[in-house]
C-alpha cells in the first residue's frame, strides 16, 4: 500500500508534466523529422509524386556541382552573418549590460521594437532604401561618391545586409544575458590585482562570456542557413541559398525526396552544433565548480 501511494505522489505529478510536452514533441517534431528523413531516401515520380523505393540518388544529387556550390554559398553567407552578428552585438550586449536595469530594459525593448512589424513590410523598407532611385543612391550621387546609381537590389550584398538586421537580436539577447550575470566581484579582483581592462576583458570577461556567444551563434546561423523570406524578397530570384532550393523542390519543382534531403542536411548541421554545445556546456561546468 505504502508503495502505491509513494507511486502516485512521485509518478504520477512527473506524468502529467512531462506527459502533454513529450507527446507533442512526438507527434509535431519527432514523426515529421523521422518521415523527413525517410522520404530523402524515396524516388521522385515523373509527375512529380513519390515513389516508395528506396534510392540514394538524392544525396548523389547534393554532390552534384550546382547544388554543391549553393550549399557552400549559403554556408558562407550563415557564416559570414553569424560573425558579423557577433561583432556588433557583443558591443551592444555589453554597453546595455553595464546600464541599470530600468534603461536596459528600454534598450532591449528598442531592439524588439522592429519585429513587432511584419517581416515583409521590413524587407520592402530595404528594397526602397536602396533602389535605383533610392534615398541611398541619390546621397551618393549629390555626395559625388559615385558618378551613376549603384546597384544594390537583388545583390549578395543586400541578402547579407537583411539577414544580419533579421537576426542581429537573436545575437544580442544570448551575450547580454550572459554578461549580465558575470560576477563583479571577479572583475574587481583583477582590477586590485593590477590588470588593465584590456586584459580583464580578454582573461576573464570574454571566457566566462563564451557560453551566451555560443548560444548566439546557434541561434543566428542555422535560421540563416535555412531561412528564405530574406533571400526571396532581397535577392528577387537571383540569389539562391539552401532554404530556397527546399522551398522550390517541395513547391513548384514537386522533388520532394530532394527536398527531403536537403532538410536532413540541414538537420544534422543542427545537431552538430547542439552536440558541441552540449559538450562544451559540460566542459565550462566542471571549470566553474
Amino acid at each position: 500500500m505504502n508503495q502505491k501511494n509513494t507511486f502516485k505522489r512521485t509518478t504520477l505529478p512527473t506524468l502529467a508534466m512531462a506527459g502533454p510536452v513529450s507527446l507533442w514533441m512526438i507527434l509535431f517534431v519527432a514523426l515529421p523529422m523521422l518521415y523527413i528523413v525517410y522520404i530523402s531516401f524515396m524516388s521522385r515520380g515523373v509527375f512529380g509524386e513519390v515513389v516508395y523505393d528506396f534510392s540514394p540518388d538524392s544525396y548523389k544529387t547534393l554532390l552534384d556541382t550546382t547544388y554543391f556550390k549553393v550549399i557552400v554559398k549559403s554556408l558562407k553567407a550563415a557564416s559570414v552573418t553569424t560573425v558579423l552578428c557577433l561583432l556588433v552585438g557583443y558591443p551592444f550586449a555589453y554597453y546595455i549590460a553595464k546600464k541599470p536595469k530600468e534603461v536596459a530594459s528600454k534598450l532591449i525593448m528598442l531592439i524588439m521594437i522592429p519585429f513587432w512589424t511584419n517581416s515583409l513590410m521590413r524587407l520592402n523598407s530595404w528594397l526602397l532604401l536602396f533602389q535605383t532611385s533610392g534615398p541611398v543612391n541619390k546621397f551618393l550621387q549629390y555626395s559625388g561618391i559615385v558618378d551613376a546609381p549603384v546597384s544594390f537590389v537583388y545583390t549578395d550584398g543586400l541578402v547579407l545586409l537583411g539577414l544580419i538586421t533579421n537576426m542581429l537580436p537573436f545575437a544580442v539577447l544570448p551575450m547580454y544575458s550572459s554578461i549580465e550575470k558575470l560576477s563583479k566581484s571577479l572583475l574587481e579582483a583583477s582590477e586590485d590585482l593590477g590588470a588593465s581592462k584590456t586584459t580583464t576583458f580578454f582573461r576573464i570577461t570574454l571566457p566566462l562570456t563564451f557560453p551566451g556567444i555560443f548560444s548566439s551563434i546557434i541561434l543566428v546561423f542555422i535560421p540563416s542557413l535555412g531561412i528564405y523570406t530574406v533571400t526571396d524578397m532581397l535577392g528577387g530570384g537571383k540569389v539562391l541559398y539552401i532554404g530556397n532550393i527546399i522551398k522550390n523542390q517541395f513547391g513548384a519543382i514537386r522533388n520532394w525526396p530532394l527536398g527531403a534531403a536537403l532538410s536532413v542536411l540541414l538537420i544534422v548541421i543542427t545537431g552538430l552544433l547542439i552536440f558541441i554545445y552540449t559538450r562544451f556546456a559540460k566542459i565550462e561546468d566542471m571549470e566553474v565548480v
